[in-house]
């Protein structure tokens, strides 16, 4: 038997992670002039998410059917500073700082889901305009 997806359990949970990729980038960025600095980062949510094997529930016969053996992971191969200084500083500040900005619209997306779900639940049980 499955165990259902706490919506807002997830939502917590990468909001949590999210407030540790923010941190790690801060520290990138605060250490950008320290020599022999190397530029750190999180490991991405979604290997979280795959850690859990969360699976997909029909809740009919009728429903098409997912055979999670068809579909195959592959690994993203991750790179590393853009550029080295001769001080052996591998942080680049253009970088940390596009990061930053999708540390931002990745909470902005998961607070508008958390909105709308909260409104769809009032809604249901009536206290929801």
């Amino acid at each position: 038997m499955t165990s259902p997806v706490h919506l807002f359990d997830l939502a917590s949970r990468q909001s949590q992670w999210l407030s540790t990729r923010q941190a790690t980038v801060a520290a990138n960025i605060a250490n950008a002039n320290t020599p022999g600095f190397k530029a750190r980062d999180v490991e991405p949510f979604s290997a979280s998410l795959d850690k859990t094997k969360l699976q997909m529930t029909a809740t009919s016969a009728q429903h098409i059917g997912f055979d999670g053996r068809t579909v195959s992971a592959s690994k993203v191969k991750k790179s590393d500073s853009w550029e080295t200084y001769v001080s052996g500083n591998s942080v680049t500040i253009e970088q940390e700082l596009m990061k930053s900005g999708e540390v931002s619209r990745q909470h902005q997306l998961n607070t508008s889901i958390v909105k709308s779900f909260h409104r769809m639940i009032m809604s249901a049980v009536g206290g929801g305009s």
